[in-house]
């Protein structure tokens, strides 16, 4: 199993005016292919059991997608760019499936938990390209795993919530068990215990990354229990952090909550001139995906290997903070940004038994 990586400066690269001219070269493909463009590079992806406008993992590599697609004049549907849903875990490798049998260049998995159907379709269909997010799958030429260095960003995360706290005490609510949810608690523990050795943190998971009523219930007990800051890395589980932050704010309780993912801050609104959105744990998945489309469309199709993004290559990272982070925080969380990227700082990937 081959691993590479690679910084995002490659896409800006890909996204010369060469593009056109590396992607007209498959003739198999019906003349309708993309609308007005027809020798374009198609692509489609398929969703976890979060859903397309999760404000989270898959609306950003969605966005990503609708992002390539205008920018080469694509339409959605065939020979162009589109999605399938999956509403069950049932759904994932009829989805993968169906979007390899409509003749789509390349397909995106979006989550660990298509790995198993990543890897029954990819077996079958050896012309296919997949590349799934989220997890590594070995030993596939035709599949393409992208990673991200999450833990680097949620330790910074960590430090902002543990020198911001008024109570002392923090929290972290995840979805799943897993490597993946695993990365973000170790990163957000260790940040914050090294801005402050003396801070607590609750640790929660949900078992769910669609259940934003227990989601909610998880962030009330953190929050009734002194917890001013609430983490979460919990996909459409974490709408109910957002929804109990505001009612806590309108109850008069001065508490905060971290986005994951993409920049979730329109989520927080409480009113006009309020919002309970500290900040966000930042993986760029769109730019990540227009990435991978543009190196496979250009015949660098990076299959059987691992792509990874952090820190060093911008592909992780805290969203604008809108002020609700102090000068002086923010001063210690880019000294910490430096460190990781210089290698003073190893930050965990997985917490602690």
């Amino acid at each position: 199993m081959k691993k590479r990586k690679i910084g995002l400066a490659l896409t800006a690269l890909l996204a010369s005016g060469t593009l056109l001219a590396a992607c007209g070269s498959n003739d198999s493909k019906e003349e309708s292919k993309g609308g007005d463009n027809k020798d374009a590079f198609s692509v489609a992806m398929v969703t976890d059991t979060g859903g397309i406008d999760d404000r989270s993992f898959n609306q950003s590599t969605w966005e990503g997608i609708q992002a390539y697609g205008k920018e080469a004049g694509l339409k959605k549907g065939d020979g162009g760019y589109d999605y399938l849903q999956s509403a069950s875990d049932s759904d994932f490798t009829t989805n993968i499936n169906n979007l390899v049998r409509r003749n789509f260049d390349l397909v995106f998995a979006v989550g660990f938990k298509l790995e198993d159907s990543v890897k029954e379709v990819a077996a079958q269909q050896k012309d296919a390209k997949i590349a799934i997010i989220d997890s590594v799958v070995p030993d596939l030429d035709n599949v393409a795993s992208i990673m991200f260095k999450a833990n680097e960003a949620s330790y910074l995360a960590g430090v902002a919530a543990a020198l911001e706290s008024k109570t002392g005490k923090i929290g972290f609510l995840g979805g799943m068990e897993s490597n993946i949810i695993g990365g973000f608690e170790a990163g957000f523990v260790a940040g914050a215990k090294a801005a402050d050795p003396k801070v607590k943190v609750d640790v929660q998971y949900a078992g769910s990354f669609g259940d934003a009523a227990k989601g909610q219930t998880i962030a009330k007990r953190m929050y009734d229990s002194g917890a001013d800051i609430v983490f979460h890395a919990a996909g459409g589980t974490g709408q109910g952090l957002f929804t109990e932050a505001i009612a806590q704010k309108k109850s008069g309780n001065d508490v905060w909550a971290i986005g994951v993912d993409r920049d979730q801050y329109d989520e927080g609104k409480v009113d006009d001139k309020t919002n309970i959105v500290m900040t966000s744990v930042l993986k760029r998945v769109d730019v990540a995906a227009q990435d991978m489309i543009k190196r496979s469309a250009a015949g660098d199709f990076p299959g059987g290997e691992t792509v990874t993004y952090g820190l060093k290559d911008d592909g992780v990272g805290l969203a604008d903070s809108h002020g609700a982070i102090s000068e002086k925080t923010q001063k210690e969380i880019d000294k910490a940004q430096k460190d990781i990227v210089d290698g003073k700082i190893e930050v965990p990937e997985q917490p602690k038994k």
